[in-house]
């Protein structure tokens, strides 16, 4: 019966451990990350992303987190696998269109950038950034035909 006991607590102790690492394992979209892309190394460079700020470049962007990030939505725009371990974020913010980065580039061309949506998957971040003034919507027919998607980025770390 004691041996018994101790069988069962010491299986409680490894769930719980294995659950505590799971939950640090998934992944999150906070901290600093490096430009892996072509597009993300020729346009912002690295970035950091803290509780309000998005920082490219050196300048920061307050921003606001709207929603999570739903599976279906980052298959779509991603093409993320289905079933991956994951996560992320639509966010609100503001970068004017006059704001330039690497080589003098811009986020969303002439258009202010409005929306930035995060997905993380491990060590990689894959970001997108969206003008227009209506939240996105994230779905395969509405991403092929979105002239308010400004691009796609990957980071790493």
């Amino acid at each position: 019966m004691l041996e018994e006991m101790k069988k069962t607590a010491l299986l409680g102790i490894a769930a719980g451990i294995l659950c505590t690492c799971s939950l640090s394992l998934y992944a999150q979209d906070k901290g600093y990350w490096r430009a892996t892309s072509s597009t993300a190394m020729s346009i912002t460079g690295d970035l950091a992303i803290s509780d309000d700020k998005l920082s490219i470049n050196f300048t920061a962007f307050t921003i606001a987190e709207i929603r999570k990030l739903q599976p279906d939505e980052a298959v779509a725009l991603f093409s993320a696998e289905s079933g991956v371990p994951g996560g992320g974020y639509l966010y609100r913010l503001n970068v004017p269109a006059t704001k330039r980065f690497l080589h003098h580039n811009t986020l969303c061309g002439s258009e202010e950038t409005q929306w930035m949506v995060t997905y993380a998957t491990g060590r990689e971040l894959r970001v997108a950034f969206f003008s227009g003034s209506k939240m996105p919507v994230m779905t395969p027919d509405v991403i092929a035909n979105s002239t308010d998607l400004c691009g796609t980025y990957l980071y790493g770390r």
